[in-house]
């Protein structure tokens, strides 16, 4: 919402808004012009207002929601209205995928910003070489990430339209993998007729998602038969990958500034968009070399007692395992994770991969389960998880509070040991506090 703020200023709109708080965030707005009330209350809506725009996360019972309603004002959704900001650019990008949209927007925003294209940027997380996440840019490009969550992603229309992988998610939300796999085709079905789709070829149901679609469809990934795959692929000693791309008949080398093999994929995606956008091979090689990552996807927090601490966003079995297989590349004595469970319906569906995925680690931490919007458990908790873990005979703990894990770890973990903690939620504080000494 602070990204559409802002840009909305810098075209001369009024704008107000509302917080809990007051926060960096807000202060920023309130510099550029914008008027925000604090906490949220009907007095925040001005008399002037013409549209009223809420995200997903705004109930019907919201005092300023209420208020729009009695007085009749247009109120349109975060997607829809940003839907139609992307209308007026004339080379739209739209990053979709269960997982993977963050960093491959970013990557593809760093290859758009080395080629001095000045690109509009809109994504899931903090990208450092823009301060945040959204940057206003020209009027040619804009390069969003596109969320498969509640459909939000069928307002949007891009020329350019990347699916990174389609695999059972937000269950509280889709039916099922073959209600996932009918949102994905819709999305692909919003791209123009002289538009393109870059698509993972090894997406299980691949002709399901990308089957019958009027726009030009390229794909990507490991195997030759892809349009865009990936050869002759080696890791530094920080799971770094370097590799070689093959697309028609031609090869180039690529070295990635990211860790994880999974990366490879998705830098493959960001290779075949940028060709699509005419960008020359040393701004790609640039970009994605320069690009270091973005905020909670394998971020380098510090030291503390010798064992490093790294903070990373996965909460989907098939992250935790790109995560955790990047992790055992990177030097370590004894591989720790902290992991927090991102709301109750996700863990209930995907218990049995959860524990899978973790039993890669040589000890894991369980807390309790961040609820987000849910308030029924449906009998998951964090001691659940833990003992599922347990079964695959893997070490495994279980502490109900961040202060428990925080003193458990700095009694336990010794030189050369790696820790992550991992999660959607706020498991994030873990390492904070430790580093600080709290």
């Amino acid at each position: 919402m602070s990204g559409i703020a802002e840009l909305l200023l810098s075209e001369g709109y009024v704008v107000s808004g509302s917080d809990a708080h007051e926060s960096e965030i807000t202060k920023r707005l309130e510099e550029l012009g914008a008027k925000i009330g604090y906490p949220q209350k009907a007095d925040n809506i001005p008399d002037d207002t013409d549209t009223v725009v809420m995200t997903a996360a705004i109930h019907e019972d919201n005092p300023e929601l209420m208020e729009a309603r009695r007085r009749g004002l247009k109120v349109e959704t975060r997607a829809d209205f940003l839907g139609q900001i992307m209308r007026g650019y004339d080379m739209p990008v739209a990053i979709a995928g269960t997982h993977g949209k963050t960093t491959t927007t970013a990557m593809v925003s760093e290859i758009l910003l080395a080629s001095d294209m000045d690109p509009t940027i809109s994504i899931g997380g903090n990208l450092r070489d823009i301060g945040g996440n959204f940057r206003v840019g020209g009027r040619r490009y804009f390069v969003m990430e596109a969320c498969e969550y509640t459909n939000s992603y069928h307002s949007f229309y891009p020329k350019v339209g990347i699916i990174l992988n389609v695999e059972p998610d937000h269950l509280d939300f889709f039916h099922d993998i073959e209600d996932i796999r009918r949102s994905f085709h819709k999305y692909g079905e919003n791209i123009p007729d002289d538009g393109v789709l870059i698509i993972n070829k090894e997406i299980e149901g691949f002709d399901e998602v990308a089957g019958g679609l009027k726009c030009r469809v390229v794909t990507f990934g490991t195997d030759d038969s892809a349009d865009y795959h990936a050869e002759n692929i080696t890791y530094d000693e920080f799971a770094r990958a370097a590799f070689d791309v093959y697309h028609d008949g031609n090869k180039r080398s690529i070295t990635l500034g990211v860790s994880g093999s999974h990366n490879v994929l998705n830098a493959l995606s960001a290779i075949a968009a940028a060709d699509e956008l005419g960008i020359d091979d040393d701004c790609i090689r640039m970009g994605l070399q320069n690009f270091k990552g973005t905020d909670r996807r394998f971020e380098v927090k510090g030291k503390l007692n010798g064992f490093t601490i790294i903070d990373d966003y996965a909460h989907h079995p098939t992250e935790i395992k790109a995560t955790l297989s990047t992790a055992l590349k990177y030097p370590h004595n004894e591989l720790w994770v902290v992991f927090q469970s991102h709301t109750y319906t996700r863990t209930k569906a995907l218990l049995d991969e959860f524990a899978d995925a973790l039993s890669l680690a040589d000890h894991v931490i369980s807390a309790e389960i961040y609820p987000a919007r849910e308030t029924d458990t449906l009998g998951m908790s964090g001691e659940v998880i833990a003992e599922k873990v347990r079964e695959k005979g893997t070490d495994c703990y279980y502490f109900p509070t961040f202060a428990e894990i925080e003193n458990f770890i700095k009694e336990t973990l010794t030189d050369n040991d790696l820790l992550i903690t991992m999660g959607a939620g706020d498991v994030v504080k873990i390492g904070d506090e430790l580093l600080s000494g709290s």
